[in-house]
């Protein structure tokens, strides 16, 4: 999945508020996760999701992003 394709799919997730399955890197680890995109700043490397278990706020640099999917 290239930068652009990420890029649209969270801008997506965020103007129809779909939920969404992320799979990022984090401490060196493969995380997936599902929730709601909340916020994203493609010039600032950063975007906030909110996590489908424990309803908190995430912020991950879209540099460590390696796939999202809508749910």
């Amino acid at each position: 999945m290239d930068r652009i394709e990420l890029n649209n799919t969270l801008i997506e997730a965020l103007h129809t508020n779909k939920q969404v399955y992320l799979t990022y890197y984090k401490r060196g680890q493969c995380i997936t996760e599902t929730g709601f995109i909340q916020f994203v700043d493609s010039l600032g490397d950063l975007f906030i999701f909110i996590d489908d278990v424990f309803e908190l706020k995430n912020k991950i640099r879209l540099s460590e992003l390696i796939e999202v999917r809508l749910a």
